[in-house]
């Protein structure tokens, strides 16, 4: 396979434009810890952007940060980390599902995947903190979207539509995001030995109140935990965890949690984890370590569904019955990961039909390649919406240069 390794967004254009010219899809990686999610890409051309790894602005006082987007994830973060700053979103990092090796996501392939962590039902996803990029378009050209500032009038927010869009639209060169100051304090509230239902209620009361709670998960009790880390700390293997997290100033936090912990004292006696150990315990659940690739749910595929936070339970309890698989909810029921047993359909039918019934989408993120070649990866869109994307994606890139086949099977120009 052909490798174009650029230096710069000037050598991006000429790498498209060429690209162009010969009829030659591109397929755009950074370190290429994301290529084993989606549909295959239908190339044997790729444009590494892993050169492009520069911190361009780093504005600490306006909370800012501008970044080329081969920058590793784990570097930026480092070096907000000295400033005590953080992004909001809580990325995802993916390398523990797929396997892959640590810290090698980059800024590119944050915003292009658009995996927010436990905090999105609080704070927004990544392309809420996008304040604008630079990109280059399947035609060629690089083009500006958003802006340097919070406040700025720039008629469409075009780089919110780069956000998610799995480098389908154009080929994000760098990207102006919007931080937030990393809380003094954190606290998780701890109720053991919830079946999924109950477990929901109490996340759906805890959301529903005036404690200001970041995140709310729930392990059920069939879950494998892996042995030695911060789930399997929190509770013995085979204990169903719920948990309810709480970030501010200390003051704030303590009082809040002490209040939240009276709230659900009628689902069990509550207990309570701080600092340290409750950020490891929501790293653990943002990465999704019960089903780590080196997990005995490794094996298994792996499928996102996002639905109403009061529809995650039935929706996951139905299919764990039906497929003999497992779950784990985040964003208080609104997000349900599940591992289910191979197959050659990755149980998509059953996936998707439940999903819907639900009002949400579902997206497979773990699978062989042969599996995701068989079937659509991304909930397939209802027909005035694909054709939406469909011009959409010609408006960006006619002649389907850019990651071809990456989310639809049928994407030809």
């Amino acid at each position: 396979m052909e490798t174009l390794k650029v230096r710069d967004a000037k050598d991006v254009e000429m790498a498209v434009r060429e690209a162009i010219e010969a009829e030659q899809p591109l397929e755009i990686v950074g370190h290429g810890s994301k290529r084993d999610i989606g549909q295959p890409v239908a190339t044997n051309a790729v444009l590494d952007l892993s050169a492009l790894n520069a911190v361009t602005s780093y504005e600490p006082h306006e909370l800012i940060v501008t970044v080329q987007a081969g920058a590793p994830v784990a570097d930026v973060i480092a070096m907000m980390d000295a400033k005590n700053q953080e992004f909001a979103f809580e990325p995802m990092d993916t390398s523990v599902l797929l396997g892959t090796s640590a810290g090698q996501g980059t800024i590119g392939g944050m915003i292009a995947s658009g995996l927010s962590g436990p905090r999105r039902i609080r704070s927004g996803g990544v392309r809420d903190h996008l304040l604008g990029g630079n990109a280059v378009s399947g035609f060629g050209d690089a083009f500006v979207a958003g802006s340097r500032v919070v406040k700025n009038v720039t008629g469409y927010d075009i780089s919110k539509l780069l956000a998610g869009s799995w480098g389908t639209l154009a080929v994000l060169t760098e990207a102006t995001i919007k931080l937030v100051p990393k809380a003094e304090a954190q606290t998780t509230l701890v109720l053991r030995g919830l079946d999924d239902a109950t477990a929901n209620k109490a996340m759906t009361k805890a959301l529903g109140s005036s404690f200001d709670v970041s995140a709310a998960a729930h392990v059920p009790a069939s879950n494998q935990q892996e042995p030695d880390g911060a789930l399997a700390k929190a509770g013995a293997p085979q204990q169903a965890l719920t948990l309810v997290r709480v970030e501010g100033i200390d003051v704030s936090v303590a009082e809040r949690a002490r209040s939240l912990a009276a709230l659900l004292s009628s689902f069990g006696a509550v207990e309570t984890i701080a600092d340290d150990e409750s950020a490891a315990i929501w790293a653990a659940l943002r990465d999704v370590t019960p089903f780590a690739a080196t997990s005995p749910l490794g094996g298994h595929v792996v499928w996102r569904i996002v639905c109403p936070p009061t529809a995650g339970a039935a929706l996951g309890m139905a299919l764990k019955r039906e497929t003999g698989g497992e779950v784990i909810y985040g964003w208080g029921g609104g997000l349900v990961w599940a591992a289910l047993p191979p197959a050659a359909d990755a149980h998509a039918a059953k996936v998707r039909a439940h999903a819907e019934a639900a009002g949400g989408h579902a997206m497979l993120l773990r699978a062989p390649k042969d599996v995701r070649a068989a079937i659509d990866v991304f909930h397939p869109q209802a027909p005035g919406v694909a054709a939406l994307s469909r011009r959409l994606k010609h408006s960006f890139d006619p002649r389907h240069i850019l990651n071809r086949g990456r989310m639809r099977r049928d994407d030809n120009p």
